[in-house]
């Protein structure tokens, strides 16, 4: 990760704020106030995996609110998820209450007005996602802000662990690598807080998003499987093709279109990896569950704008002695 702003070199009367300056520039504008401005420290650490930006901020104690004219500042597409490595952070907003500490996470939508305070020494990982990619899968989340999940349940502890352990691995990660994190990582937000949530949101509500991460899920699990189809699919999520795909409609989107993108994207990774420069274009569609050359090549130049064997010339640098 990489050091963006540190209070260590600047005078102890002008560190608030140099800090709420750069805030308010570069994060996000709200209003704040420290318990100690002449011992006031703190140190921000960023990197990125894919849209997701990721921070790490360690700072002496601090209160925080974002108002409604703040909130009317904020990007439609900005959701905050916040949680404590070291001491803990309170939030509230929707009405709803939580004091996280270590393994403990929650979301928080910037659309909508919030406040929180920073315990002392404190060390705080903040991610801030796509809205329409986390909305994707869960639908709706204004019933889901300021809930805390915890490693109390197999989906909380994954979650809360995997939470942790990226920002320390996602500079050495590759493109692809980094596209596979970002869609586990939502996955697996997703459904935690789903779960956290559980029995306090509109079951209408519930089970759609239940169907639409099952969908996704049974897709991402057996792409390679040339036989995969619709019914598979929507009999794995327990329900039937056409209620998938209404379901599925609310993205755009139906089981048949969302396998072939998948596969689709799939392939484009490998074929701009250079690590597999040794696998022919038709043996990278084939492993991932095409069957066919001259459809997969007619797919993916609407999807992509190229034909496979041009996107791997420009993704590896080749100089035209690619496979067939």
């Amino acid at each position: 990760m990489r050091t963006v702003f540190s209070t260590k070199c600047i005078h102890p009367r002008d560190r608030f704020d140099y800090w709420m300056d750069f805030v308010r520039r570069n994060i996000i504008v709200n209003d704040a106030k420290p318990v100690c401005r002449k011992d006031f420290e703190v140190e921000l650490k960023t990197t990125s995996v894919c849209g997701i930006e990721i921070s790490i901020t360690k700072s002496s104690a601090i209160s925080v609110t974002h108002t409604q004219r703040h909130a009317k500042q904020a990007s439609a597409d900005d959701l905050f998820i916040f949680m404590p490595v070291v001491g803990f952070k309170k939030l509230e907003q929707d009405g709803r209450q939580v004091c996280l500490t270590r393994g403990q996470f929650a979301l928080i939508d910037l659309k909508h007005p919030h406040c929180g305070q920073f315990s002392d020494a404190s060390e705080v990982i903040t991610y801030r996602i796509s809205r329409q990619k986390l909305e994707s899968r869960v639908g709706n989340i204004d019933c889901l802000t300021a809930r805390s999940v915890t490693p109390g349940t197999p989906e909380g502890s994954l979650a809360s662990a995997y939470l942790e352990m990226l920002p320390l691995r996602a500079s050495g990660l590759g493109e692809a690598a980094q596209a596979l994190a970002e869609a586990h990582l939502l996955d697996l937000v997703a459904l935690s807080l789903t779960k956290a949530a559980d029995g306090t949101i509109p079951r209408t509500s519930s089970v759609r998003a239940v169907v639409r991460m099952t969908v996704r899920a049974e897709i991402e699990a057996r792409l390679a499987d040339p036989s995969l189809d619709a019914d598979t699919i929507a009999s794995a999520a327990g329900v039937s093709v056409k209620y998938a795909n209404a379901i599925l409609a609310e993205e755009d989107t139906s089981i048949r279109q969302l396998l072939q993108a998948r596969r689709l994207a799939r392939c484009r990774h490998a074929l701009e990896d250079p690590a597999q420069l040794h696998r022919s274009v038709s043996e990278i569609a084939y492993g991932w569950g095409f069957s066919d050359m001259t459809h997969f090549g007619r797919r993916f130049k609407a999807a992509y704008g190229l034909l496979p064997s041009e996107c791997r010339r420009r993704g590896t640098g080749e100089g035209g002695n690619s496979r067939p």
